[in-house]
């Protein structure tokens, strides 16, 4: 992947990328929102215990793909507060080092359930497997 930072724009506000390029023979895995739920259903109530439910979540999406959370070109990040951005912020850090993926955070009016506080998406890339297209 070759990620792009160009030096006539703003350095980005946090770490990510502004953009990152995926070059030709790779396969492209495209992850719908996952919310900070574990599989008995239990929701922490702190927004950094979703956030690692969040990406634990979007991990078992991409190792079905055989792929894993370095494999990330792309976040989509849903928070219900700006209250949460700091939370949100410190688990992707801990999580993604330089060069980041491109990412977008917003913050939303609400999910689908009042308890959610976070809700994450992304685009992974890997190189296509031997044989595969």
């Amino acid at each position: 992947m070759k990620h792009h930072t160009p030096s006539n724009l703003r350095a980005p506000f946090a770490r990510y990328s502004h953009g990152v390029e995926v070059p030709p023979g790779h396969r492209l895995v495209l992850c719908s929102g996952q919310l900070g739920i574990a599989l008995d259903e239990t929701i922490p109530e702190d927004v950094e215990a979703q956030t690692e439910l969040c990406f634990a979540n979007v991990a078992a999406v991409l190792e079905a793909a055989g792929m894993g959370l370095g494999d990330i070109v792309r976040i989509n990040a849903y928070v219900t507060d700006r209250a949460h951005l700091p939370g949100y912020m410190k688990v992707r850090d801990r999580l993604f080092s330089d060069p980041a993926p491109a990412s977008t955070l917003m913050i939303v009016s609400g999910f689908a359930r009042e308890v959610f506080k976070v809700e994450i998406e992304v685009i992974a890339a890997a190189k296509a497997k031997e044989g595969i297209s």
